[in-house]
């Protein structure tokens, strides 16, 4: 699907990416403002995506991200170098950047490319945030990341929802980083923001909707699974971080792909805590459920996927 970019407030452009890269936004202007900036391996294709757009990046005067993890942030160091534009963040993101941790926002977990950035505002929950002329209520949704914000138009009923809420699919949770207690956390979010008067949603992921309740409830079920049942929590993450895994890389050797895996803090410590430590079936499992559903292909030597990065 080619891209294209929908101007959903005047100036204000709408990014449909993939899954490598979050969606993301950007205010044409003589002084841009930007919402969430990319996947930092794939920078060269945002650039070009926001220079098309006639933006000048030495000249970007804002920031917003939506949370800190690497799909949302990846232009933020070489944009801030350019420009010395502010970025703005919530206070648990700006905490992570200014001591340098990259397990929080799940970086070293989950062996991400990512750079850190110099925050230098603060968007507290409740808090209004404006993007040229576009006011935005920043909302705290902790849960799929501890940081995370959604931003709230109320004149226009829009919703930047990130990584909050999706159309049809849902983020993984990551239990071993953002806590035991990350799910109830998620549906406490999704409380938070039902009662909102929605008319149009443009999520971190997926192509925009309109159906705002429909996608609360099919989140607050798949939730509902998964304190059911944890190890459908530990599936979604195995199969979903293997594709993005391979998104990440472009592919990977059939035949090294397990080995490189057990090299990562992520892939032993979610099949000691969902499936008793027998690594190499939940390997050959998943990879056999992903290659049936034709999201895993053989090319040569390598495993690549068809999802759209």
């Amino acid at each position: 699907m080619p891209y294209k970019p929908v101007e959903i407030l005047p100036g204000l452009f709408f990014i449909l990416r993939g899954y490598l890269n979050a969606n993301h936004f950007a205010l044409r202007s003589e002084r841009p403002v930007l919402i969430d900036t990319g996947y930092l391996g794939d920078w060269d294709r945002t650039e070009d995506i926001l220079t098309s757009l006639g933006l000048d990046l030495n000249q970007v005067s804002l920031i917003i991200n939506t949370h800190t993890h690497c799909d949302h942030l990846g232009g933020n160091h070489a944009i801030q170098e350019r420009s010395g534009c502010d970025i703005a963040l919530h206070p648990r993101g700006a905490r992570y950047m200014r001591n340098r941790d990259d397990r929080s926002p799940w970086w070293s977990y989950y062996q991400q490319e990512a750079a850190f950035f110099q925050p230098t505002h603060i968007l507290e929950d409740g808090q209004v945030v404006h993007v040229g002329p576009h006011a935005f209520e920043v909302i705290h949704t902790p849960g799929h990341a501890s940081d995370g914000i959604v931003l709230y138009s109320r004149p226009t009923r829009i919703l930047l929802s990130s990584d909050t809420l999706w159309e049809h699919d849902f983020p993984v949770m990551t239990l071993a980083v953002e806590g035991g207690g990350a799910i109830e956390t998620m549906m406490a979010s999704l409380e938070k923001i039902a009662g909102l008067a929605v008319d149009q949603v443009y999520p971190g992921h997926g192509a925009p909707f309109d159906d705002f309740q429909s996608a609360l409830q099919r989140a607050t079920t798949r939730l509902e699974g998964f304190q059911a049942d944890p190890s459908r929590v530990g599936w979604d993450v195995i199969k979903k971080i293997f594709v993005y895994t391979i998104m990440m890389k472009r592919r990977v050797a059939i035949d090294t792909f397990f080995d490189q895996l057990m090299q990562t803090d992520w892939f032993p410590d979610t099949v000691n805590r969902y499936f008793s430590g027998d690594c190499r079936s939940v390997y050959d499992k998943a990879i056999k459920t992903l290659h049936h559903r034709n999201i895993l292909n053989r090319d040569g030597n390598d495993w690549v996927t068809t999802v759209r990065p």
